[in-house]
């Protein structure tokens, strides 16, 4: 599904108005969306409904849903900031047919009807901007969301003086729905007005927009619902950035066979760990087997393999040469010979930075390459390999993304041309040279920027992960939960992205496939950590608590 500005929507809007799906009709059908949302979550019967109504075409959806929701039996009250009625307004004036209460924000001296009606709603409906604003918000409309942020807060108790849970649960509060977008939310940017009022579900339409899904914006939105308004899919076609659906995670999921066999899912080999991170080549490999892959290789420093083999028996195992615990440069001999036999390979997790590994680091990522680059420099010219001309896709993770910004131009280097990175913010900033904050301000630019420039699919990870591709595309990863905020989760991801490789590389598809790859193995990731909050909480789960529940996000994905 495309991710549009608001510029494009609005040129959507316009084209479908010229081609006769007439903004009113248009407004019709969303305000009709807002009300049979809410009404397939509550019976609107009785329940008291208070509707912010501003002046333009958002204003106009929320008195479309207020009507809708008042003839399914709600009882409903417009309260109305800046709409001055006209006789061309129809949906004003159906409204007015039907009796609907209508309380006007100037008119309501120190917003005591307000605070009122804020003290007895079931539903508040945000129809105030909708478009989001280009500027804070001042004056009239900015007291009225503060009202509401504080009478909504003074419905919640405060904690007694007590250590024990609450034994009586708390006065309900209303239940907030955001029309498009919660009032004070930058579409392009997600920037958000510190008079924002948060939202339990947002509804928008046609299209899902970008702000909806940056931070802080992301906050406000809620459970985010996209209504069909009549504007055709492919007329978006030609914009780049999309946002990972599950019907259309479905569809790349690799084939499994009912006559297949362990090579006909891949085989992945992963190059991790270090005295020092032990458990980041452990759950770098189990994940890659519960992701899906047919065989998958852990390669070791020698002494780590006797204690990751006894608690990881689905894995086969290369020791390699260390140094004080970590892998030893003259190990990359050994990946030259052995990765032409795998269809994807990971190198990263828990490497640690000691200088010989990084050397081994730089050996193994030029190793498809015709000539090393003069990285190879550490192995002796009596040692030195023939080069195994290795060209299966390659994931670069966490200490191995590290060896790479130690060198100039380090991305010509690397072989096969195109790799996955999957950097967090802080080694985005090493690789960039820029700093987090840049970085989080446009995640969505920088990852599409760099990703471009360096002709590699780049994963920025965090809250939805941006997936960028070297030819302008982006996809974001729709999952957001403080359940991956734990040590490893990074060591799931890039596991599960390797197996993702390596099983489209064992059923056959077609290259270029590691954009793909990246987004199924994100969003299979992504999903597991919200199985995991939904059966443990958003506190306590653990990089581990992920592994079981991969299988369980592949079978929910197959589902749809």
């Amino acid at each position: 599904m495309k991710l549009v500005t608001a510029d494009q929507m609005r040129a959507l809007e316009q084209r479908a108005d010229a081609s006769g799906n007439s903004y009113a009709a248009m407004m019709e059908r969303a305000g009709k969306s807002v009300a049979a949302t809410l009404a397939a979550r509550m019976d609107p019967r009785a329940k008291k409904i208070l509707a912010l109504i501003g002046p333009g075409n958002n204003g106009g959806d929320g008195l479309v849903g207020a009507r809708h929701l008042h003839d399914a039996g709600a009882r409903v009250t417009l309260y109305v900031w800046k709409r001055v009625p006209r006789g061309d307004d129809e949906n004003w004036r159906q409204c007015a047919e039907r009796g609907i209460r209508v309380v006007r924000a100037e008119d309501d001296a120190q917003f005591s009807q307000l605070r009122e009606l804020a003290a007895h709603a079931d539903v508040i409906i945000d129809a105030l901007l909708g478009a989001g604003i280009a500027r804070p918000m001042e004056g009239l409309l900015k007291e009225i969301l503060l009202t509401l942020k504080i009478s909504l807060r003074l419905r919640v108790p405060a904690s007694p003086l007590s250590l024990l849970p609450l034994r009586s649960p708390a006065p309900p509060r209303p239940f907030v729905v955001a029309v498009d977008l919660p009032s004070g939310l930058d579409p392009d940017t997600g920037a958000l007005d510190p008079a924002t009022l948060n939202a339990d579900l947002t509804i928008t339409f046609a299209f899902p927009k970008i702000g909806q899904l940056l931070f802080p914006g992301a906050n406000a939105v809620g459970e985010l619902i996209v209504a069909e308004i009549g504007i055709p899919a492919e007329w978006a076609d030609d914009i780049s950035i999309e946002v990972a659906r599950a019907d259309e995670i479905a569809a790349k999921l690799p084939a499994r066979s009912r006559d297949s066999h362990k090579g006909t899912h891949g085989k992945a080999l992963i190059c991790a760990g270090s005295a020092n991170y032990i458990g980041a080549a452990f759950l770098a490999g189990v994940a890659a087997t519960r992701a899906g892959a047919g065989l998958v290789t852990l390669a070791l420093p020698r002494a780590l393999v006797p204690i990751i083999a006894a608690a990881l028996h689905e894995t086969t195992f290369v020791a390699l040469p260390e140094a004080s615990g970590a892998i030893a440069a003259r190990a990359a001999r050994i990946i030259f010979e052995r990765g032409a036999d795998y269809d994807a390979r990971l190198i990263g997790p828990g490497l640690g930075r000691a200088a010989e590994t990084m050397r081994f680091v730089r050996s193994v990522i030029a190793s498809g390459a015709k000539q090393s680059f003069n990285w190879n420099m550490e192995i002796a010219s009596s040692q030195k390999p023939r080069l195994a001309m290795t060209t299966s896709p390659l994931v670069i993770d966490a200490d191995a993304l590290y060896a790479l910004a130690q060198t100039p131009g380090w991305w010509k280097k690397i072989a096969p041309a195109s790799a996955i990175l999957t950097p967090h913010p802080g080694e985005m900033a090493t690789l960039t040279g820029l700093s987090r904050q840049e970085i989080q301000r446009d995640r969505i630019g920088v990852a599409k920027k760099f990703a471009a420039e360096w002709k590699q699919v780049v994963v920025l990870k965090g809250a939805h992960t941006v997936v960028a591709a070297p030819d302008g595309r982006a996809t974001i990863i729709p999952f957001a939960t403080p359940a991956l905020a734990t040590a490893g989760a990074g060591d799931v991801l890039a596991g599960t992205i390797v197996a993702m490789l390596a099983q489209y590389g064992g059923t056959g598809k077609p290259r270029p496939y590691q954009y793909d790859a990246a987004i199924v193995g994100a969003y299979m990731h992504g999903l597991a950590g919200k199985i995991a909050e939904e059966e443990i909480g958003e506190a306590g789960v653990v990089a581990g608590d992920l592994l079981t529940r991969l299988p369980r996000a592949w079978h929910r994905i197959a589902a749809r």
